[in-house]
């Protein structure tokens, strides 16, 4: 038996408005039209859908198995329907983001939260677990947003400018280190060096400083939260580098100091990746403008 969602409308129109006239002009198809696919359609299914001696026409209890069926089905189709109304006009979709910068949750959250407001019909979830294949997972289709600060040249990739941040120092007031100007590479030795719980690669003091210049601290102490890491710095129990941004926005406390990481300061850049062909998408702009828009009040707090 071959049932189509126009047998289904059919059907639960002539119910709804009670006879067949009534039910062409909701279908917009004429009554000849309509009365013809009643007989087809009961052609197939062998049976009497309607009970035609009674006014207003009425299903058979064939009829009535036919209506619960177009019950559950039709607004089902419509939904799906109106799913892809919304794809293509922009309004709707997913963003799941993976972030390879541990410490932009500070920064993401906020913008998730202005982005929700606007765009309540897009998908939004971080996959923290993706960090470290982030960018192979956004080729697969698996995210859809990587905060990245190292741009490569993939193809069928686009990054972003999202904004400029220094890498700083932080150290208890107390701390010997506090009173100079700037540190450099030698000074972290024989220091406990307090990090995200992020490979080497993926950590501003070592890609940019420590592993150029071939030194290692004494120690390396991992911990999740950036308010942990403030408050054991704070406590003179070891040194750290984050962003500036950051370091401004937790204001934990005014025991520690923070100094530039060598006399010109190293200065880095964060990027949205997305897929080329999703870049042009509505809710994608809105999310890195509201990014943009977040960084700018991060970096004149």
């Amino acid at each position: 038996m071959h049932i189509e969602f126009r047998h289904l409308r059919t059907v639960k129109a002539i119910h709804d408005y009670g006879g067949v006239a009534k039910a062409a002009d909701q279908l917009n198809i004429t009554q000849s039209a309509l009365s013809h696919q009643i007989k087809a359609l009961e052609d197939q299914a062998g049976v009497e859908l309607f009970v035609r001696r009674s006014k207003p026409m009425r299903l058979s209890a064939a009829g009535m198995r036919l209506l619960r069926l177009a019950n559950q089905v039709l607004p089902q189709v419509e939904a799906l329907a109106a799913e892809f109304e919304g794809l293509r006009g922009g309004s709707t979709g997913r963003m799941h983001i993976a972030i390879e910068c541990h410490a932009c949750f500070e920064w993401l959250f906020p913008v998730l939260e202005a982005f929700r407001k606007t765009w309540p019909d897009v998908d939004v979830d971080i996959r923290p677990g993706l960090a470290f294949d982030a960018l192979p997972a956004l080729q697969k289709e698996d995210v859809d947003l990587v905060v990245s600060s190292d741009p490569e040249d993939i193809p069928g990739v686009t990054f972003t400018e999202l904004f400029d941040y220094n890498a700083v120092f932080v150290a208890s007031a107390a701390h010997p280190l506090a009173g100079k100007p700037y540190v450099d590479a030698e000074d972290f030795r024989g220091q406990t060096l307090i990090t995200y719980p992020v490979e080497r690669s993926r950590l501003d003091v070592f890609s940019q400083l420590l592993i150029p210049a071939k030194v290692e601290p004494a120690a390396v102490r991992q911990v999740e939260l950036t308010a942990v890491i403030l408050l054991l710095v704070a406590s003179n129990r070891g040194v750290s580098v984050l962003p500036d941004w950051v370091v401004r926005e937790v204001k934990y406390s005014s025991d520690y100091v923070t100094r530039p990481l060598t006399a010109s300061g190293v200065t880095r850049r964060l990027y949205a990746a997305t897929r080329t062909v999703d870049t042009e998408k509505p809710f994608v702009a809105e999310l890195i403008r509201l990014a943009r828009q977040e960084a700018q009040r991060l970096q004149s707090a």
